[in-house]
């Protein structure tokens, strides 16, 4: 299975769309909206904000390599 490593993060607060890479072998547990500057964390039980916001879960999730918050 290929990787996505791209994913659109969408702002849960002001709804503004951000095309982001994602790193290949860690999470980012926070992400800074560059419209309202609101301080996005992942929802409770996601290793990440791509995994909350984004269209593409983060690439340790996609590659099934466990849970991201210990990798």
């Amino acid at each position: 299975m290929e990787v996505i490593t791209r994913s659109v993060l969408t702002c849960p607060n002001c709804g503004a769309r951000s095309a982001e890479e994602m790193p290949l072998d860690a999470c980012i547990f926070f992400f800074e909206c560059q419209t309202c500057h609101s301080r996005l964390r992942p929802k409770p039980g996601d290793c990440c904000v791509f995994c909350s916001y984004g269209n593409a879960k983060c690439p340790p999730v996609q590659r099934q390599a466990g849970d991201c918050q210990t990798s």
